[in-house]
């Protein structure tokens, strides 16, 4: 059995790559997601995996499960709601359950460690945000939104700013030598290796939408 990750940085890529995987379910992949959460079946969850990959199944028989359980029965309030609500439903327990994970994985750190683990999560939009178009509130000033940047002109007016930028796809830091393109609607910062976008091609947009903010306005 592979090991837990244990330190914080550890402990952020396997949150990461859960909380990737499951805005990927609720956006991407929502229609999907949709027809396996039959309220027929019984009691479904809703897994975010370290592989990036997301999986709708049986919660563990394990009792007590090896690692904190996704929200049980997410199948059974689907014909309930609209599906807008339900997709928010899912979206905040799905929240809920990554940060439980996180913290669990997290019970020996430190307390400073906590704190840095909980700041590096705290940067990224919730999962309830991201699928619901509910902007984060900042507590600093940020780029113009829509712009594109590489090299460090903008990375010394980011320091002076005392803002550190993390990509709103993979939650890495900001790196001078990459690429990097900003969303007009939701204002988050990517990679752009993670949304599949060159500097040659960036440079032609006057405008950028994330995929998230896209098919978030065309389904729901």
């Amino acid at each position: 059995m592979a090991s837990k990750p244990g330190t914080v940085e550890e402990i952020f890529k396997d949150y990461s790559a859960r909380r990737i995987a499951i805005i990927r379910a609720l956006t991407h992949d929502v229609d999907k997601l949709y027809g396996l959460c039959d309220p027929g079946k019984e009691n479904l969850c809703l897994y975010g995996h370290p592989n990036k990959a997301w999986e709708v199944t049986l919660p563990s028989e394990e009792v007590p499960p090896e690692l904190p359980e996704p929200t049980l029965g997410i199948n059974f309030a689907r014909d309930d709601v609209s599906r807008r609500d339900w997709i928010s439903l899912v979206a905040v327990h799905s929240d809920s359950w990554l940060l439980s994970l996180a913290f669990y994985l997290g019970i020996r750190l430190n307390h400073n460690e906590r704190k840095r683990l909980f700041g590096l999560i705290n940067i990224l939009p919730t999962i309830f945000q991201v699928v619901t178009d509910n902007k984060p509130i900042k507590d600093n000033p940020t780029m113009d939104s829509g712009s594109k940047f590489r090299g460090n002109t903008e990375v010394v007016a980011v320091r002076n700013e005392h803002i550190q930028i993390f990509c709103g796809s993979c939650g890495g830091n900001y790196n001078k030598d990459e690429f990097w393109i900003g969303c007009d609607i939701c204002e988050w910062w990517y990679h752009g290796k993670c949304i599949m976008m060159t500097p040659t091609k960036g440079e032609t947009l006057k405008h950028y939408k994330c995929a998230s903010c896209s098919l978030r306005r065309g389904r729901l």
